[in-house]
Formats: C-alpha cells, structure tokens, sequence
C-alpha cells in the first residue's frame, strides 16, 4: 500500500551550483517535478563556499559560464579575464533570478542518505532534518572537489581562540589579518591565491610548504567594452569551438613535441607562452604530459623563473618542484613567487621539518614553535569520490556505493555519469568523465543536457528504469585506464591519484580521451538506443 506521508517527486538534484541550476532548468522544461537540496543557504556550490582571499577562477570569464542561453551571454557582462570569487557568484545569483530557479531549491538542507526501493523502483531520500522524500531520478550535481580535507594534526582544538580556517568553507564575513600572525599550511591552488593577497595584510605569514608548485603568471587584466562586445557577436562560433574542443575552451594545443624544436626555438616558445599567461604554457607543446624529457625542458624552464624572480637562492631551492610539471593540477598565480621577498614571509618546508602539533600557541615542528594568531588550511579536497562517500548511497540489493568502489580502490562508472547496481543515479561530471581537466562550465552542460535528453527518452518510451550493464561499465572503466596511463598524469602525486589524503587508494579518476572524443561517444550511445543499458518498461507499482 503506498505511504502518502512520504512525498514523492520526478526528480531529486543535489547542490545547487552550475550543474545544479542547469539540471533543475532542464528537468523544469520539460515538465518533471524537480528538487534541489543546497546545503549552503545560496547558491553558487563552489563558489559560494570558497570565499579565501584571492579566490579566482583559473579559466577565462568568456568560457567560464553558461552557453546554453544566447540571451543569458549577451546580458552579462565580464570585468577581467580571470573572474573573483565574487563575480562568479554574483553570475549564478543572476541566473537563479533569470530562470526563476529558487522556488524549487531548498537551502540549508544536506542529503544524509540516498537508498533505491526497488519495489517501488524509486529513490527514497533521507534529509537532515528527518524528513523522508521519495524520487525517481536521483541525480548527483556536488562537484568533484566539495569535500573538504582537514589534516588529522594533533592539537588543532587546543589552539587559542579557535581562530582557524579551511580555504574551502570561509567565513561570510571578512576576516582581518591586520597586525595578525598568519601561518599557512598548504600551497596548492587555493594557497597559491591566497598567500600573496594575506601577506600584504598580515603583520606576518608564514607559509607551511609540503611541496613546492609549478605555477604559471595568470596575467590577469580588465577587459575594454570592445573586447566584450566582440565576444557576445561571436558567440555561435565561441560556443562551438567550446563544445567541439579537446579542453571546452577554443584553446589550440600547438602540435608539435619539445624535443622537434632547437634550444632556441623551444626557448622562445616557452617564453612567449609565459608572457601570455594562463593556460597558453600548457598548450604550448603536444607533449608535456606524456614524454618525460619533453616535460623536463617545462619544467625546467618554470625553476629558471622561480630563480630569477626569488631573491634568497636558498628559498627559490625550496620552492623549485622536483617531480614533473602538469602531473599535480597546474595553477595559475598573480605575484606569488614574488611574495617570497617580502620581509614579512617566511616558508617552512614540512618535509625537512614536519609539523609535529598544533599548541596553543601556533604550530610546532620538529625544529621549531611558530607562534600565530590564525592558522588557514589550504589543503584542498577528497576529490572525485570524497563529495558522494559522504552521502550514505545504497543501491540495489542495499549494496553501499562507497563499498561497491572499495573505498575508491575499485572505481568504476560508465561515462563518469552511471554505474552498475544504481539505477536511475546520473552523476554529474562524476569519476572517470573529464570533470575538473576541461572547462567545467561547458562539460557540466553536455553532462546535463545528456542526462535530462536521456530522461525524456525514459518517459516517451515508458521506461521505468536505467541501469548500466557491468560489462560496459568495464569496458569503459578500462579504456579510461588505458588512456590515463599513457600519460605522465598517474607518475605524480595528487589529488589527481588520491595522494593528498592519507590513506585513500591510488587511482587516475579522471578521462584523458578529450572533451570532444567524450561528448562523440556519448552522443553515439545516445543515438544508438543507449547502448550499455539494460531498460525496464513501466510497471504499476502497488
């Protein structure tokens, strides 16, 4: 007998960021009852929780938004080539205000558990506050890199005041560094924008270093109103190169390897990519990432910059990464090397001395007490699978996603969007799709747009659920281990492979084939009846 005290709807989203937004507009279109629940209370995901000093994205404002709405593109306006944290939020306010979205997101609410009946082939949804909601397409819109990561440092709630902060979840209000002792722990990307802005503010910073970064300038600069308008004229063929490009941006990787060009030519090549800035140094040869002489003369030449920029000889060393460059996330950077010959800056590096506890006090290593006021973790996330271990998913026959993956030792998906023994679960820019190594806007948009096309095929056909077949999920899962280890990508260390988390096995979760070979394959399934799918035709369910 149905329980008419559970309610039940189409279809349950989670996070209410770009993808969020875009699902619940889809779904909205075309007619299906829809719920995003936000465990922040606005919108904007990602960026309504990284509010640190510096917070920027690293991709270019006209790439960096929705293409789905001409209209939409042509309303907003873009101020610089690397959109702040600010902005960007500001923009998906916008578009939740645009499309009408807010009705039917629900803020300040987390999702504890998501387990399939399959007697009513439907989701049952268990909120924080008690309440139960039944769905029959539960889809996953969290991102990859939501979870934050706290080292486990003994201590750290003895520290004085409690004045401690995680990049990821920053306060609203501002926090003030002035006549503050700031100490860092961390120089990944979120550090890397931080550091330079914190140490014009602080009395002092110290700078917790466990391994050094390869980091391009971004150059940022404002843009003019003719720039901007040209963009918006353009914008058909701005979005087709997006969609149809390796990246999700019209980006062009030049096409010859480091080792074709002489010292000179190679030098001259590496050199006007570094005056251009952003991402033109990573697309400046074919080969960085899978030929490890071609990505020494890289790497090469970014520890020849940090050496001219850094005064102390002792602290460019220290900052002079040693493993190959691109196999961490490469980040972009305003005046960050430069911030080292401050007087007011100094770098500690944790592996010659690591940090034993946190005091009251500050932090102490092995050869020494620092002495802070406010401690800032800029130690990134557990990605890829980290956002959706911490939701207690349960598919058929109760079976735990968290240990049908092994804890991440075994992951595997079909197109980073489904996998075996979840139905009707669509993960957006999931594990083992191109996710966070292409444009995120635009891959968040073919993610969704497949999986609300998909829907509606589900309905015009009454079918009542969609499950992946294990082989293709194998198939597919190896084929993106292929790829991955042809690169230098799984040589390195990060949260690429898991590393940053103590503990967590190492994998490659991330699809190397190219944003336009994914969204090809994908349209083929697609049109080939979704091939890979088992689909069970509509039942009457008591």
């Amino acid at each position: 007998m149905k329980n008419h005290s559970i309610k039940e709807v189409d279809a349950i989203v989670l996070g209410a960021g770009f993808a969020g937004l875009y699902m619940l507009y889809q779904l909205r279109s075309k007619g299906l009852s829809t719920v995003v629940y936000e465990a922040g209370d606005g919108v904007g995901g990602v960026w309504y929780w990284n509010r640190y000093p510096g917070a920027r994205c690293d991709v270019e404002s006209i790439y960096y938004n929705y293409t789905f709405s001409k209209e939409l593109y042509e309303e907003w306006n873009w101020t610089s080539r690397f959109p702040e944290q600010e902005e960007i939020l500001s923009y998906l306010n916008y578009v939740a205000d645009r499309f009408d979205l807010r009705n039917d997101i629900q803020f300040k609410t987390r999702v504890n558990a998501a387990h399939f009946d399959e007697e009513r082939c439907k989701w049952l949804i268990h909120l924080n506050d008690g309440t139960q909601v039944f769905a029959k397409y539960f889809i996953t819109g969290i991102g990859c890199l939501s979870a934050a990561n706290v080292p486990n440092i003994k201590g750290l709630n003895q520290f004085k005041g409690n004045k401690w902060y995680h990049t990821g979840h920053w306060p609203h209000e501002k926090v003030d560094f002035t006549g503050k002792r700031v100490g860092i722990i961390g120089t990944g990307s979120s550090g890397i924008q931080a550091i330079p802005v914190i140490a014009k503010e602080a009395k002092h910073l110290t700078v917790f270093q466990r391994t050094p970064q390869y980091t391009i300038p971004a150059r940022n600069h404002t843009y003019d109103k003719e720039f901007i308008r040209s963009t918006k004229e353009n914008f058909e063929t701005l979005k087709h190169a997006m969609r149809n490009s390796i990246s999700g941006t019209p980006h062009i990787q030049n096409d010859r390897s480091v080792m074709e060009d002489s010292e000179s030519k190679r030098q001259q090549v590496f050199e006007d990519a570094w005056a251009e800035g952003g991402f033109a140094f990573a697309m400046s040869y074919n080969d960085l990432l899978t030929n490890e002489q071609s990505n020494e003369k890289a790497s090469e030449f970014i520890r020849s910059k940090i050496r001219e920029v850094v005064k102390d000889p002792k602290v460019a060393e220290k900052l002079s990464p040693k493993y190959m460059y691109g196999t961490k996330r490469q980040v972009l950077d305003t005046d960050y090397f430069e911030t080292y010959n401050r007087e007011n800056v100094l770098l500690v590096d944790v592996k010659e001395s690591p940090i034993e506890e946190i005091t009251e006090a500050g932090i102490k290593t092995t050869n020494d007490q620092y002495d802070l006021d406010i401690i800032i973790f800029a130690t990134g996330y557990d990605g890829m699978t980290g956002p959706l271990f911490k939701i207690d998913i349960q598919g058929k026959d109760g079976v735990a996603l968290k240990d049908k993956w092994e804890n991440g030792a075994s992951v595997r998906t079909y197109l980073g969007i489904t996998t075996a023994g979840f139905p009707n679960l669509f993960m957006i820019t999931g594990p083992e799709s191109p996710s966070v190594l292409v444009n995120m806007p635009t891959a968040i948009e073919q993610h969704v747009e497949w999986v609300a096309n998909c829907i509606e095929y589900m309905r015009e056909h009454n079918i009542d659920v969609i499950e992946t077949n294990i082989q293709a999920e194998e198939e597919w899962s190896k084929h993106n281990r292929e790829i991955a280890n042809e690169t230098l990508y799984v040589k390195g260390d990060s949260w690429y492979t898991g590393a940053n988390i103590a503990g967590k096995p190492r994998s490659f979760l991330i699809y190397l084939g190219g944003f336009d070979y994914y969204t090809k394959r994908c349209n083929e399934i697609a049109q080939n009846n979704y091939e890979g799918y088992t689909m069970l035709k509509l039942k009457t369910i008591s």
